[in-house]
């Protein structure tokens, strides 16, 4: 079923894989959202380990883009029940809060990060509309003294393999510390767990982001997913 002129792709770059439902929807005038402090934090603010180190704030002035030639693997937590696609290349790193932090080897600014946090919801819904998870990231965004401005591209609503939604966000940030970025964010709540994944890559004014490397991003976002 094509989509309502109501709806819209995340943006003008690749398009989304067609075989993941996803309901798309425009941001052309943000609501007024209640305090998060009201919600019980139910977000962390914006996975605060993903901070570059200063090497990789150079290599993001480089501008460097995903290989082209990357393959993809599939990595599974069992004990925390969950599964995505990496690129094979991404090392593992340990960091604190970071459930998973995997980084583009050199460019420690392309990362890929997971958070899993017990919660009282039975659904993501019980907290919001995407629209609403969507804001409160942004205002986080916003708060951080590194950041000079930050914007929501759009959002998006799936369903992962248990019948729970599954929220998708990408916006771009302009920061002091790693300089112009695209973020693509996923969460779920499955089990009393909240699953919160993070996809940042480089993204500055003379090397934005092609549309092969977003199309490799977006394969990694869509296959988050809870381990059934």
């Amino acid at each position: 079923m094509p989509l309502s002129p109501s709806t819209a792709i995340l943006t003008s770059g690749a398009a989304i894989s067609p075989v993941i439902p996803l309901i798309i929807r425009r941001l052309d005038s943000p609501q007024s959202i209640p305090s998060l402090a009201s919600e019980g934090h139910l977000l962390p603010l914006l996975f605060p380990f993903l901070i570059p180190s200063p090497a990789a704030t150079a290599a993001a002035a480089a501008g460097a883009s995903l290989s082209l030639e990357v393959d993809l693997e599939r990595y599974t937590d069992q004990s925390e029940g969950f599964t995505l696609l990496k690129p094979a290349s991404w090392r593992k790193v340990e960091k604190a809060g970071a459930t998973a932090l995997f980084e583009e080897e050199g460019k420690g600014i392309n990362n890929i990060g997971i958070v899993v946090s017990p919660v009282r919801l039975s659904s993501l819904r019980d907290f919001g509309t995407p629209e609403f998870v969507a804001d409160k990231l942004i205002q986080a965004e916003r708060r951080k003294e590194s950041t000079k401005d930050a914007n929501v591209l759009g959002v998006a609503e799936r369903w992962c393999q248990n019948g729970f939604p599954v929220y998708e966000i990408e916006y771009r940030v302009d920061s002091s510390r790693g300089g112009m970025k695209r973020i693509f964010s996923a969460a779920f709540v499955a089990s009393n767990k909240l699953y919160l994944l993070n996809i940042a890559h480089s993204d500055p004014p003379h090397n934005p982001l092609d549309n092969q490397t977003r199309g490799i991003l977006e394969q990694v976002l869509h296959s988050f997913d809870v381990v059934v």
